[in-house]
């Protein structure tokens, strides 16, 4: 029989799983990472009030996670943007209710995501916590036989070279693959799909910090405090003007300081990047793929920079392509056993 084998990437602004996974085709899904902490299940709803959530038991308190969270939620809702968050029971939350929305009792293989500058230092801790019986509330449970957690660019590459089928070559090319996240802005230098531990690295200049600076400077703008993150970065995403007293707001005036901090975390990457000419190829991943471009491009002018279909998805979507060939190659061939995690 064939191993079941699923991927999640846990981020800051956003939790993106596997639904479906076959040789030839992979689905995926996302719901924002937010979490409304209460002390018991929500238990039902009125028709006209359903809503796309669970509620996960973490502790002692319920979690209610999923697309449709925002209706569940307070107008504040802080987010986890601290090397902490994998411990965090938010955290679990997010993964958890990934797993219910997959709808699937059992899964041998379970492969999740890490910053880079943190997969050394928590790379067993989370591969434990991820793996064996996770209780999703209401007498439903997912086993986990075995998770396996990776450097969240490498799941990028993985892709890259799968959808341009360039796996038979790309053993031989030096990558460097670049994922703009919410909270982390990471880079990996791969001689292969291997990663270059002493050129890869993460720092804390993602999406949040441009949405902060930007929110910041509405604020000053307009007179009026304004923290409504979401609405900007669906502007910035769309093109389309922010609304505000139920008028158009302009974020072109403030597209400057917000490239500004692009340019703060490529410049920031460039001193771990020993040898720019060698680099056969540039991909830019991620959710915040949009907004760094500009900063990658000026960077790397003797580059083409590369994009993958769907950028938020890569590194999921990656993750799922590693889990299948190596449940292939060695957990079907008994070298590992699934248990061991």
């Amino acid at each position: 029989m064939e191993l079941i084998v699923r991927a999640v990437d846990v981020g800051s602004g956003n939790t993106k799983f596997v639904t479906h996974a076959t040789a030839t085709e992979i689905r995926c899904a996302s719901f924002p990472s937010i979490a409304y902490a209460s002390s018991g299940v929500t238990t039902s709803w009125e028709q006209e009030e359903r809503r796309r959530t669970v509620c996960i038991p973490i502790g002692e308190l319920f979690y209610e996670v999923g697309p449709d969270v925002a209706l569940a939620a307070d107008t504040f809702r802080a987010r986890q943007l601290h090397d902490g968050y994998t411990e965090s029971p938010e955290y679990m939350a997010f993964y958890r209710g990934a797993l219910s929305m997959m709808k699937v009792g059992h899964i041998d293989l379970m492969v999740v995501g890490l910053p880079v500058s943190l997969l050394a230092k928590k790379k067993a801790a989370l591969e434990k916590a991820m793996s064996g019986q996770h209780d999703l509330s209401a007498g439903k449970f997912v086993f986990v036989a075995k998770a396996l957690a990776v450097a969240q660019p490498q799941g990028a590459l993985v892709q890259f070279a799968t959808e341009n089928q360039r796996m038979a070559t790309i053993g031989k090319e030096e990558s460097l693959i670049i994922d703009p996240g919410a909270r982390t802005f990471d880079w990996l230098v791969a001689r292969g799909t291997r990663l270059v531990q002493k050129q890869s690295h993460s720092l804390n200049r993602g999406m949040s910090d441009v949405l902060r600076t930007l929110a910041l400077e509405i604020s000053k703008s307009s007179g009026v405090q304004f923290r409504n993150y979401d609405a900007i970065d669906l502007a910035l995403r769309t093109g389309k003007p922010l609304m505000m007293f139920q008028k158009p707001y302009d974020l072109k005036r403030h597209l400057a300081i917000a490239e500004n901090v692009a340019e703060q975390a490529v410049v920031g990457m460039l001193e771990w990047i020993e040898e720019p000419h060698r680099l056969q190829n540039i991909i830019l991943v991620g959710g915040g793929a949009f907004l760094f471009r500009k900063a990658v491009k000026a960077a790397f002018p003797k580059h083409r920079i590369q994009e993958v279909k769907e950028p938020m998805f890569a590194n999921v979507r990656g993750f799922q392509l590693a889990g299948q060939n190596y449940a292939r190659s060695v957990l079907a061939a008994g070298r590992v056993a699934p248990e061991e995690t």
